[in-house]
């Protein structure tokens, strides 16, 4: 009855359109109100306390990043050097998408900056080269949420935080589970779009090939700067993110000179809206995962999927199906919040990895971002890159199917996650 209490109060608050965060708020108060606990002053200082914790600094400041590098030409920069060195090949757009995602998702970890920049900059190239523009904003989709996955996460550091976790081998578990699903992505567009008749690009010469990686090679040091860093011990995940923010001010300011003033301003103002969204979210989560705790729903769901207890990979196969389903109706933060205080405890209890279930937790979540019907990652490609969301949604289908084999080949190989970590830490 408790479950069916939680998931009521919760589904029926979003059903009346409240905010997710409210949402949370409510889900916890009924769940007081049911266990005959209710008291105003234990949810305000859950509220507080969720808020309140250093590990969190990293996120403002990881979104900082990624804005400074959007307004002072660090994106622009490394889609040229990826179009200069693939842009020749057939299909040539489509692999400078991924290998522009995958630099970029090792530089700010936010899915949507990653994917706002690559549809303003390459959608409108894929157009006027006659490729199939539907097909060409899934791709952008499906390449822009690897950045979850490949450190520095946003998505890492709410899960890590949420769930107790280790965010250093978190980000460190991620990068090779990333170039995998930029693998799959590369092999599926090679795939679908063999025989279109888009325009090849010409041939880069070679010299302007390294003017290109000269131009755009103050934007690849940051990722060595930040894995470096948490691989040596330099710094923690939160003063990785200033070292970020910092660094991408310095290049735009003094570097590039293309960051002005008005468009620093502009940097903060987006950077404070969204910090205080994701902030909120995660405070009045804490409330929810209070609740779920003290009634012991983690043990519910242990005894729904006792069946599968006695294999950690048929769990990890039923738990991240859960987390496809509920992905589809959800958006990415949320889900987080919501799901690992119910789900980590049961890994733990099953003896599988937290780190390893992490890494395929955010991955899964990642891909719910371009799942109909919500799929926020969906809805800024098609806006920004001035597509229909038919059109995203008929293009994304290959993409995202390609990467969800790629997480339940995690699931069943489970050595291509925890190998890598063991190597990189």
């Amino acid at each position: 009855m408790t479950l069916a209490v939680f998931l009521g109060s919760l589904l029926g608050a979003m059903a009346l359109g409240m905010p997710i965060a409210f949402a949370l708020l409510v889900c916890g108060a009924s769940l007081m109100l049911y266990l005959d606990q209710f008291d105003a002053q234990i949810l305000a200082q859950n509220v507080v306390s969720g808020a309140d914790n250093f590990v969190l600094m990293a996120v403002p400041f990881f979104i900082l990043a990624g804005e400074f590098m959007n307004a002072g030409g660090l994106s622009r920069r490394i889609v040229d050097m990826a179009n200069a060195w693939v842009g020749h090949i057939r299909g040539g757009l489509g692999y400078v998408a991924i290998v522009s995602a995958l630099v970029l998702a090792s530089l700010s970890g936010s899915a949507v900056a990653d994917t706002a920049a690559l549809a303003a900059l390459l959608i409108p190239m894929m157009r006027n080269a006659g490729y199939d523009v539907a097909r060409s904003a899934g791709l952008v989709a499906s390449a822009g949420i690897i950045a979850p996955v490949i450190p520095p996460s946003i998505g890492f550091i709410i899960f890590g935080v949420a769930g107790g976790v280790s965010i250093t081998k978190l980000f460190l578990a991620g990068i090779f589970p990333g170039v995998l699903m930029a693998i799959s992505l590369v092999l599926t567009w090679w795939w679908v779009a063999r025989r279109d008749a888009s325009r090849v690009m010409p041939r880069t010469p070679l010299a302007e090939r390294l003017r290109t990686v000269a131009r755009g090679g103050w934007a690849l040091v940051l990722p060595v700067i930040i894995v470096g860093g948490l691989k040596g011990g330099v710094f923690t995940p939160t003063e990785a993110g200033v070292v970020a923010a910092a660094y991408a001010l310095f290049v735009g300011l003094v570097v590039y000179r293309e960051l002005t003033w008005t468009a620093i301003y502009h940097a903060l103002l987006s950077t404070a809206k969204t910090t205080a969204v994701v902030m909120f979210l995660v405070a009045a989560a804490f409330v929810s995962a209070y609740l779920i705790t003290v009634a012991d729903i983690p043990g519910q769901i242990s005894a729904l999927l006792a069946p599968f207890m006695g294999s950690p990979t048929l769990l990890m196969f039923m738990m991240m199906l859960i987390v496809v389903l509920v992905g589809t109706a959800l958006d990415f933060i949320p889900t987080v919040l919501i799901l690992t205080p119910v789900l980590l405890p049961i890994c733990k209890e099953a003896g599988i990895d937290p780190v390893y279930f992490g890494v395929l937790f955010i991955m899964n979540n990642a891909i719910g971002m371009v799942t109909p019907p919500v799929g926020v990652v969906l809805n800024v490609a098609a806006g920004v890159g001035k597509v229909s969301m038919e059109d995203v949604v008929r293009g994304v289908w290959p993409f995202m199917l390609a990467e969800t084999a790629v997480l339940f080949l995690l699931v069943f190989v489970p050595e291509l996650v925890t190998v890598p970590m063991k190597w990189f830490l």
